[in-house]
């Protein structure tokens, strides 16, 4: 942080000579042996190599080229606030300022920046717009990406360092999701279902962390409602999905009631990361040997093998200082069903 309270902005860095690329490249290699950031970028710089090797197509090298370049600047912008959570806010760049939905986008994102949140948009018009409107410059990220049309940076993110500009659907996508311990989808066109879906998809399969997922709709606006409508219809009644996988959102028409499901959903759970087979659910306050029997009870069917343990924090997760001394509930999860963990994170929650 600077004396403005502010990470620095990311200044380009200058193109390197021949002799300095050579010389971080040994410098690289010659770093201690067993240091896993050193074994990953290796790693990285052998892959390139292999690209290079492979006589790629032009066109295939300048996509490599432009998603590792858009990547490491998203990165590098991102980290300066790893200490905040955020939403990550999807919905229409066509809405007007008189919709409903718009003044909905508006008064969440500045009810959820009080509770210490920052949003994170697309940065265009719109619900996106209204969304940055209401948590403000200091609080907001725009991710936009470059279009023929529709998709220039709203007003109140332009020209900050907070504004990201994507050529790849596929780079912004992960950083939507990749920073993001909440998301919001207010109504929204094809863009806004890809999004949807592309998140619950990844939700489902246990690709990304659990997180609350609202759909959020105006009083008296019934498009989650006919959505979801459609969804039961044609993938559950079809047995497409289970019945779990609907727990993996909800929706609601008030900002007080989705402000209420993110606060809720981090009311004693912190996070999870896998250490091998077993996963460490992190706990912001400890539970008691009765509640933990509960749990074995009741939440057997997650289990792979053995049973639900509390215990401190595990060895390998000594690169997180900052969560030495959270609580843990620790099992070796079967990976079979997203819907039923977020039932034993709403079960700790509400304990």
């Amino acid at each position: 942080m600077n004396s403005t309270g502010r990470p620095p902005q990311i200044r380009p860095r200058p193109t390197l000579s021949r002799d300095e690329i050579l010389h971080q490249i040994s410098a690289l290699l010659d770093s201690r042996e067993g240091d896993l950031h050193t074994t990953l970028m290796s790693e990285l710089l052998t892959g390139l190599l292999k690209l290079h090797d492979a006589r790629l197509d032009l066109l295939d090298v300048k996509i490599v080229n432009r998603a590792v370049k858009e990547l490491r600047h998203a990165f590098s912008v991102f980290r300066g606030y790893r200490d905040r959570q955020k939403v990550s806010i999807f919905g229409s760049a066509r809405t007007l300022s008189d919709d409903p939905n718009y003044q909905l986008a508006y008064r969440f994102s500045q009810a959820i920046v009080r509770e210490g949140f920052m949003v994170i948009t697309g940065g265009a018009d719109g619900i996106m717009r209204a969304a940055q409107e209401g948590a403000g410059r200091e609080n907001s990220f725009g991710v936009n990406i470059m279009l023929p049309f529709e998709q220039g940076p709203n007003s109140t993110i332009a020209d900050d360092p907070k504004l990201i500009t994507f050529k790849y659907f596929f780079t912004r996508k992960l950083m939507f999701q990749k920073e993001a311990h909440a998301i919001a989808l207010f109504p929204g066109g094809f863009g806004t279902h890809d999004e949807a879906f592309e998140i619950l998809t990844l939700a489902q399969t246990g690709k990304s962390d659990p997180q609350p997922i609202i759909c959020l709709q105006a009083p008296g606006c019934d498009y989650w409602d006919d959505w979801s409508a459609f969804v039961t219809r044609q993938l559950l009644k079809r047995k497409l999905i289970n019945e779990e996988d609907m727990n993996l959102f909800a929706i609601v028409d008030s900002t007080e009631a989705a402000v209420g499901q993110i606060l809720r959903f981090y009311r004693r759970y912190h996070s999870i990361r896998f250490v091998g087979r077993q996963l460490t659910m992190r706990l912001k306050q400890p539970i008691s040997l009765e509640q933990l029997e509960e749990i074995r009870q009741r939440f057997a069917d997650l289990l792979s093998n053995g049973t639900f343990e509390l215990r401190g924090a595990l060895e390998e997760e000594i690169d997180e200082p900052a969560l030495r001394d959270l609580p843990r509930l620790v099992f070796d999860f079967n990976r079979r069903s997203a819907g039923r963990l977020r039932h034993l994170i709403g079960h700790l929650n509400e304990l």
